[in-house]
Parts: structure tokens; sequence; C-alpha cells
């Protein structure tokens, strides 16, 4: 471990920079979308765009490294972050801001990709788990911290928008100036749909709901905050707890999920989540209540992510893990572009209370179609599932082909050890 943070510590400290500017701009498009006078509808298209530009940032990113290298994708993308960012007071119209949103979606996809497999690199069978562990921890401490920062200046100004510009731009400087190697990107074989369908019915389905709750409150919850009249502190609080829950509750449900039918876990879990979902719609007027209900939400719909992957990885042979977790990342995906704009327009319907409706019936479609899943065929021993390894939606395909990668080396090494054992007999 202590030789991937001498390798990566300018990636890891260079994430956690990023990770602040992010999570900053996603509060405060909502604060000032309210201030502007944007309505709910045109929210939901601008926070929707930044999935838009995700999708598409995890498709492109693989060519981009193989072709550039990662240093010069990671310094190019974070300058064009930083660039948007400072333009959004500057052009404060729903469509500019649409425009943006897709091009930082599109950027900070690709620069998630770069980063996680450099990492990869640096680790490795042994302490992979830990890596990713920490580089999660690292991601989301940023988000948290990027909420306190919101308190520091007015948000109908540009001060607020300039201070995730400086920080980004602050975050490729300890990579540039790093020493240490950057790996190569291969390519693994293909997967369609269809067949990763067929290997986990409910991988796939959970993966596509999943998307359509996170993007609901990574996109939408501080929409959801303006509208419910809070308080920038507060809003600022409220956001922060979804990622909050994430970070404790993603370790213990990950080492229960070793030891036990993952499948009954991700219907407990989902269980939660909607439990969650529905304090926060009922008790939304009670400002505790609805920090609880987010750290429920935020605490059961992280760790369901790498719950899934792992379900779906059980079923898998390693070669074909890099594949199918293009095609899982493609579902979330196609999730998370729709989530903000269904969210926006319950809560155009019914009210705030239409954030929470959403999430509480995605959990709960999860839960019935998880438990239907149980009936159809036999669980997988547990002593022969594999491991619960936290990710985030922008690593599976990485995480997947490194896995991928390791196997088929040791495959070659275990048969060339058999055919020189034979050799000297």
């Amino acid at each position: 471990m202590f030789s991937v943070l001498s390798s990566a510590w300018a990636l890891l400290f260079g994430m956690g920079l990023l990770m602040v500017g992010n999570g900053m701009q996603g509060t405060l498009l909502g604060i000032r979308g309210n201030i502007e006078g944007f309505s709910t509808l045109e929210m939901s298209i601008v926070m929707s765009a930044y999935f838009v530009g995700f999708l598409g940032g995890s498709r492109m990113a693989p060519n981009m490294i193989r072709r550039v290298g990662h240093v010069r994708v990671f310094a190019a993308l974070a300058s064009l972050i930083s660039a948007v960012m400072i333009l959004y007071p500057t052009f404060a119209e729903p469509w500019a801001w649409t425009l943006g949103r897709v091009l930082i979606g599109f950027c900070f996809s690709a620069v998630y990709v770069t980063a996680e497999s450099w990492l990869n690199n640096a680790a490795t069978n042994e302490n992979r788990g830990q890596a990713l562990s920490l580089y999660m921890i690292v991601q989301t401490l940023g988000i948290v911290a990027s909420q306190a920062l919101m308190v520091t200046a007015d948000p109908s100004g540009y001060v607020l928008f300039v201070i995730p510009s400086v920080l980004v731009s602050l975050a490729v400087t300890p990579i540039l100036l790093s020493i240490s190697p950057t790996p190569a990107f291969d390519t693994t074989k293909p997967m369609s749909l269809r067949a990763l369908v067929k290997f986990s019915p409910l991988g796939c389905v959970g993966m596509f709901l999943l998307g359509g709750v996170f993007s609901a409150q990574f996109g939408m919850a501080s929409v959801y905050g303006a509208q419910a009249g809070l308080s920038i502190p507060q809003i600022s609080t409220f956001v922060a707890m979804f990622f909050v829950g994430a970070v404790i509750l993603q370790y213990p449900i990950g080492w229960i999920s070793d030891r036990m039918d993952r499948r009954l876990l991700i219907v407990a879990v989902s269980a939660i989540g909607g439990a969650g979902s529905i304090l926060g719609m009922v008790m939304g007027h009670n400002f505790t209540m609805l920090l609880v209900s987010a750290f429920v939400v935020g605490g059961m719909s992280n760790p369901l992510y790498s719950l899934l992957i792992a379900h779906t990885n059980d079923f898998l042979e390693p070669e074909d893990m890099a594949a199918a977790s293009g095609g899982m990342l493609f579902l979330n995906g196609l999730g998370a572009v729709a989530g903000p704009l269904i969210t926006g327009w319950l809560m155009d319907e019914v009210g705030p209370g239409g954030f929470y409706l959403f999430t509480a019936v995605l959990f709960a479609a999860l839960v019935v179609y998880a438990i239907y899943r149980s009936t159809q065929r036999a669980a997988i021993p547990v002593e022969e599932t594999g491991s619960f390894v936290a990710m985030s939606p922008a690593g599976t395909t990485v995480v997947g082909m490194e896995i991928a990668q390791e196997w088929a080396i040791e495959s070659a090494e275990a048969a060339q050890e058999d055919t020189d054992g034979t050799e000297a007999a």
C-alpha cells in the first residue's frame, strides 16, 4: 500500500481538488439557477446534460489515452473544466449551462477513467482493493469538503464560480510535476448488452435503476433544497449528507456482502434506501429528518453500485469482466440521463417532495425485481463468490479491464511453468 501511495500521491491529491470543484459546481448551479429564475424543467435539463456528456466521455476516454497518454488527457480535460466553470456566470442562460454541463460531464468521465487506470497500474492484486477504497474516500471527501465552501461567498456573484475553477486548475500541477511513470492502456474483447443481460438480469436492471437514483441525488438535490426554501448553509449540509452516508456505510455493507447471498443484501439495502426516501418525502419540513434521509439514501445507493458489480462478476469469467463492466456503465448512464428529467417533472407536479418520490419508486422497483430474481436460480455458494470492491461509475470498465489483463498474465505464466516442468521432466 505504501508503494501505491508513493507512486500515486500526486494523482490522489489532484483528484481530491477536482472533486471539490465538481461538488461545488453541481450544488452552485442548483442554487444560482433558482436565483436566475430558471424553471424546474430547465434545471432538470441542465442537470441531465452532465450525464449525457459523462456517458460519452466514458466511451471515448480509452482511445484518447492510447493516442496521447494519461498525463496529456488529464491536463487537457482539467483545463477545459476550469474554463467552463468560469463561464457559467458570464452566460447565465439555460442553453449555455446545458452545453457547459455536457462538456464538464464528458471531461470528468474521461478524467475518472484516466485516473483509475493509472491507479490500477500502480496497484497489485494484493492491494488493489485498498487502493481503490482510498481513491473512493478521496473522491467522496472532496465532494463533502466542497459543500463547506458554499457558504464562503454570495452565490449570486462570481466568487463561488472562481473558486472551483482555480482548484481544478491547481489539480493538474502535482500530476504534471510528478516523475512517476504512466501506464499503457489496452483493450479487451466486447460483449453485447443482450449477452450481459443473459449473464446477470438483476445486475443490468439494477444498474439502470440506480443510475436514476445517482443522478437525482447528485444533480437535483440542490434544486430540491432551493425549492424547499432551505438556506444556503442548509442546502450545502443536505447535499453533503448523501456523501457522508456513502463513506460511512460503504465498507460495512461490503463486508456483509462477502458473507451472504448478495441478492438478499440487495433487497435489504434497496428497502432501507426506499424507507429513507419515504422519510424525506413525509418529513421534509423537518431539517433534521431531511439530513437523516439524505444520509440513508446516499449510504444505501453508493454501496449498491459496487454490490451490483460484484453480483454480476460472480457469474462471469475473468476475461469477460472488462467488457461486461463497460455495458454496466452504459446502462447506468442511460438511467442517469433520464433521472433529472423525470425528477424535475415530478417536482413540478407534486412539489419538492417529487425528488424523494422518484428515488423511492426506483428503490421499490429494485426490491421487487431482486426478490423475483432470487426465485429464478440458485444462489452461488459464498465461498465461490468474488470480493466486494468499492467502485465509482466511471471506474468499472477500468477495474474490469485490469482484472482481465492480470488474469491473462497469470494464466500465461502458469501455462509456461507447466511447459517448463514438462520439458524438464
